[in-house]
């Protein structure tokens, strides 16, 4: 059923599809991300309708169906972490910092001879 003749190129990512899309911001919505996708864990694991979720944390269910649909532009990192740990759940972040590359310094072309 194969066909191979067939032209693909495979990409291997980054681990971070906004990174690899030149998203601005990518690690802040990579971590946004993870965050909401362990939120609806969460919320699948206690099998908890966002009504039910909005009486046990007080978070407002609007905001769990937003996290559900991944429409996370309202949410702080912050944010996203006070609703785990209303929904019991610990959250560890490992945060590494290193200096981004720098791109090559052009020379103006009056000053190239």
């Amino acid at each position: 059923m194969t066909d191979r003749d067939d032209d693909f190129e495979l990409v291997r990512g980054s681990g971070n599809v906004f990174a690899d899309f030149g998203a601005p911001d990518a690690s802040l919505r990579q971590l946004r991300a993870i965050l909401a996708a362990e939120i609806v864990k969460a919320l699948d694991t206690e099998r908890l309708t966002v009504r039910e979720a909005e009486a046990r944390t007080g978070i407002a269910a609007a905001d769990f169906s937003r996290i559900r649909q991944v429409k996370l532009d309202r949410f702080t990192i912050d944010r996203l972490m006070r609703i785990l740990d209303r929904l019991n759940q610990d959250v560890r972040v490992k945060i590494s910092v290193a200096p981004r590359a720098r791109p090559p310094r052009r020379t103006p072309p009056s000053l190239a001879a």
